[in-house]
């Protein structure tokens, strides 16, 4: 490869500087992740809402949030948002509003699917047992939503894992930016960007197999009213076919 002299012991020294950038990025993920779940059921609420300024109002937010990019929305919040405030927010606050605000439209909009797929008859039984709207979303609707809706709300958790590494861009010592540092003072930089990559993926591949191998079992007992007759690794290997009744 060029004659380029690979040197791992400069991954050795550098790991547990790179891990301590880790523990950053999963405290900014987890916290993102918390607080957009939370968020997202009011915004998708109010996106099915028979008010159509509330409907109007939710819809904008999500579509704002969905339709620009995330480095764009994390730069206005750090650099633009203190200019209009006056107030200088640190960059792990940032990040976290930047980061939550956008994972919640696309959160929002995976709730709205999922709560619309809810059969009405359920909704009208809970209306019958003289439920309250609140009881409704708890006890009915966000359950079954939430369920259905898995698949896709871990494949969310798993970008916004990745999105993360755009905090860096604002001085975020995530991993990705001890990183960066890191191969600036020593001039190694394909290895320890290679290693910054082997972490983000020995994190992101495993939540990913556990993605597929849920939305294939929900698939398999969808199409043959059971479970799949193929492995657990089968299931979980992306790309494996699904049996369809016929």
């Amino acid at each position: 490869m060029n004659g380029y002299n690979f040197d791992w012991n400069v991954v050795v020294s550098a790991l547990p500087r790179m891990l301590e950038g880790l523990g950053i990025t999963l405290q900014i993920t987890v916290i993102t992740i918390v607080i957009s779940m939370i968020l997202a059921i009011p915004v998708a609420v109010a996106r099915m809402s028979k008010i159509e300024v509330v409907r109007w109002a939710a819809q904008g937010y999500i579509e704002i949030f969905r339709c620009t990019p995330l480095l764009v929305q994390l730069f206005w919040i750090f650099y633009a948002l203190p200019a209009l405030t006056g107030v200088t927010l640190p960059g792990y606050t940032s990040a976290v509003i930047a980061l939550t605000a956008n994972l919640t439209a696309f959160m929002a909009e995976t709730y709205r699917s999922g709560f619309q797929s809810v059969p009405v008859e359920q909704v009208e039984a809970g209306r019958m047992l003289q439920l309250n709207r609140f009881q409704q979303l708890r006890y009915i609707i966000v359950p079954q939503a939430m369920r259905q809706q898995l698949p896709v709300i871990l494949s969310l958790n798993i970008s916004l894992f990745k999105d993360t590494a755009l905090v860096s861009t604002i001085a975020v010592a995530d991993l990705m930016f001890l990183a960066n540092t890191i191969s600036a003072q020593n001039y190694r930089a394909l290895e320890i960007f290679t290693l910054a990559a082997f972490i983000y993926f020995a994190i992101a591949f495993p939540i990913s197999l556990i993605t597929s191998s849920i939305e294939r079992r929900m698939q398999d007992n969808a199409a043959l009213g059971g479970a799949s007759r193929s492995s657990i690794w089968a299931r979980m290997m992306p790309g494996a076919r699904v049996a369809v009744a016929r």
